[in-house]
């Protein structure tokens, strides 16, 4: 049987131990082609590139496998993977593992789920990782069995059209990991503040911190399946739509 063929990205870089790690395993189930950042774009959500030109710089390229680094974002790595490389569709996109969560709000912020999205939006099935460890250091060695299982049957079963799926995963060790909770998103946010400097020729700056803050504690969510030791898979669309909204506004006098 013909391998499937693999896009992968992600927002750490391209010479990211989440991103070495998922390369690992997706090359076990077919052929793979790798479009990354060249430097660290977390926090770029679904930024593209658009007042510079873009360049591609070939790493790798073996038998069943290639590999190149992109100057722009996650979303121009997956544009110019299936245009400039592939020169189509693959039949998977991945993207991660993020080092970092991506459960809950964190999926607005992301740069690793808007490659997801932007593949969901060119009719692609495609999954975020995220490991819920930010450092650069972070151990993958849990994550194995569970990341092939996933991309395995979203191989053999597909994707529901317009959906994606955000997965993240506790940082513990593999024994201690209850299983995969398929979930929705918590209702979480970030309460957020700057932290204000003065630099040495007594300027302002100022650096963004926070504390994520959880009011959504019901068992169905990722924030409550990842603090229980689950792995969480929650169904994502890019359709921001709220449907159920649209009659009530229907009814309001907006005639002018």
């Amino acid at each position: 049987m013909k391998k499937p063929l693999i896009l992968i990205t992600n927002d750490d870089g391209i010479f990211a131990p989440g991103l070495r790690k998922l390369i690992e395993i997706a090359r076990q189930l077919g052929n793979v082609v790798v479009v990354a950042p060249e430097t660290s774009q977390s926090g770029m959500s679904h930024a593209i590139t658009v007042r510079a030109p873009l360049r591609l710089r070939k790493i790798t390229e073996e038998k069943n496998f290639k590999e190149y680094s992109c100057n722009g974002t996650p979303v121009d790595a997956v544009k110019m993977g299936e245009q400039i490389i592939v020169r189509g569709k693959p039949d998977l996109v991945l993207s991660g593992i993020n080092h970092g969560s991506n459960a809950s709000v964190n999926i607005i912020y992301s740069g690793t789920m808007a490659a997801v999205l932007e593949a969901t939006i060119d009719g692609i099935s495609a999954v975020g990782f995220s490991i819920l460890n930010y450092s650069k250091d972070a151990d993958f060695s849990a994550v194995d069995e569970y990341v092939k299982a996933i991309i395995v049957n979203v191989l053999k079963n597909g994707l529901p059209e317009g959906i994606c799926l955000n997965v993240n995963i506790p940082a513990i060790k593999k024994e201690d990991i209850k299983g995969i909770k398929v979930c929705r998103q918590a209702k979480g946010r970030w309460k957020e503040e700057f932290d204000e400097r003065i630099d040495p020729h007594n300027r302002d700056y100022y650096w963004l911190t926070g504390v994520f803050q959880n009011g959504d504690s019901a068992p169905d969510t990722d924030s409550w399946a990842l603090a229980n030791n689950y792995i969480s898979v929650v169904p994502v669309h890019y359709d921001f739509t709220s449907h159920k909204t649209i009659p009530e506004v229907k009814k309001w006098k907006m005639k002018v």
